[in-house]
């Protein structure tokens, strides 16, 4: 199974206090892992750390190449774009800046730029949406559009941070589902940060269990039974 990421002995602090120890691990095509951990364990830190935004005092994370055109990785954030209806951006031009980043100077959407989108729009069941107000939009379509944005440059590794907190429960298990369907489907890798401990078990093939260091990583149906984790 061909790797994605490598970390190797990550170490981060903040200031004098140690966030993260000793953590090591793989990912690989196709996985799908559920990082969990009680507030301050160390979740988010861990995923800035994979993205690149905040430097190790020791240890390293490796990226694999990929084979084709696949992109490396796609990040979903926590907080939703906006409600404010006033917002001028339409859902279109949100998620055309998943492909700026990639582009040289000058950077411009072209023609094939625009298939992209289209294609993303379709694969998430948003067409609808394209020409709408990103601040006229419910939570649960501003994450699907947010989504489209992470996976419109075709990512071997989608990275999402509690996706799903301002969601109500219907909107979040429709939201598992899609993602599922991805991993499934698609054949993206999936971390998905979350404390729906019940969800993550449902669809992930792995769960990582942080609280600075790595408590478990290993088969979700193996997971410790948690009544909840804060």
């Amino acid at each position: 199974m061909n790797k994605i990421l490598e970390v190797r002995d990550l170490c981060v602090n903040y200031g004098q206090q140690e966030v993260l120890k000793n953590i090591s691990f793989e990912i690989n095509e196709g996985d799908y892992i559920g990082l969990v951990g009680a507030n301050g364990s160390g979740k988010t830190t861990l995923v800035k750390a994979l993205l690149g935004l905040v430097e190790a005092v020791s240890g390293e994370v490796v990226s694999y190449s990929a084979n084709g055109s696949r992109g490396s990785i796609g990040y979903l954030p926590q907080v939703a774009v906006t409600g404010n209806t006033l917002f001028p951006a339409e859902v279109h031009e949100v998620i055309a800046v998943g492909l700026i980043g990639s582009k040289s100077f000058p950077k411009r959407i072209g023609r094939e730029d625009d298939r992209k989108i289209d294609d993303i729009l379709e694969r998430l069941d948003i067409y609808s949406l394209k020409h709408k107000k990103i601040g006229d939009l419910s939570g649960g379509q501003q994450q699907r559009v947010l989504l489209a944005r992470a996976m419109v440059s075709n990512p071997r590794l989608l990275i999402l941070d509690e996706p799903t907190s301002a969601l109500d429960p219907k909107v979040r298990s429709d939201f598992f589902m899609l993602i599922r369907d991805i991993n499934k489907n698609e054949g993206t890798s999936i971390l998905l940060v979350s404390h729906d401990i019940a969800s993550i078990r449902k669809c992930a093939g792995k769960i990582m269990l942080l609280d600075r260091e790595i408590e478990y990583f290993g088969p979700a149906e193996e997971f410790p039974e948690y009544d909840h984790i804060h």
